[in-house]
């Protein structure tokens, strides 16, 4: 079994990570994975921990000190964008660089209703339009749109005016024209839009956000 210390700091050292940005990511206060890699305590991580390291470095929690699990080695990655999609004021989209991956099984991503993993991102949430569905912070899984997509009802990241939005999208069966829509009623809508005025990134297909 590989040795999650060793194998914990080598990624570390790979991607040019620090031990409080990790902690950060765990919950814990910053010095939490310093003091597990050089004084083991914890002597190993927690299960949802271990999970959580795994995911963000996109490797296998076998490699972390987990069981081994045959069906780890079908994992797809995704990444995880340094931009957010504004739910409030507008959040100009001009850092799109990738900051780290997350692994995901894709029996998992079918259950969700997500197509190909390779048209994937996860980005932030920004704002509070779309509460309480999306709060601010939460981190969103878009499934880019391609030329050939069906256009359905539901939550889209759109490009306006060179900053990307969160909104919600009804399709006006009548006609080519839809509805866009922001959850929290503080905010405005725009209640019947011509499809093709309308520049739709991508779909929201799942959002994940940290327990206080």
């Amino acid at each position: 079994m590989p040795d999650a210390r060793v194998e914990l700091q080598r990624l570390i050292d790979q991607r040019g990570e620090d031990y409080a940005n990790l902690s950060r990511l765990l919950g814990r206060n910053s010095a939490y994975v310093q003091q597990f890699m050089k004084r083991g305590s914890p002597k190993k991580l927690p299960e949802d921990e271990r999970r959580t390291l795994a995911r963000y470095f996109g490797v296998s929690e076998e490699l972390l000190g987990g069981p081994p699990v045959e069906a780890y080695t079908n994992l797809v990655t995704v990444p995880w964008l340094s931009v957010g999609a504004s739910a409030g004021p507008g959040s100009l989209a001009d850092d799109e660089q990738t900051k780290a991956h997350f692994a995901f099984d894709p029996k998992w991503l079918r259950t969700i209703g997500a197509g190909d993993p390779k048209r994937m991102s996860i980005i932030r949430v920004e704002g509070d339009s779309m509460e309480p569905t999306l709060t601010d912070g939460d981190e969103i899984l878009v499934e880019a749109t391609g030329e050939k997509d069906r256009l359905r009802d539901g939550i889209h990241v759109l490009r306006m005016d060179d900053a990307l939005v969160v909104k919600r999208l009804a399709l006006n069966p009548a006609g080519r024209r839809v509805s866009i829509t922001s959850d929290n009623p503080a905010y405005p809508s725009w209640p019947d839009c011509p499809i093709k005025s309308v520049e739709i990134v991508g779909r929201v297909v799942w959002a994940g956000r940290r327990i206080a």
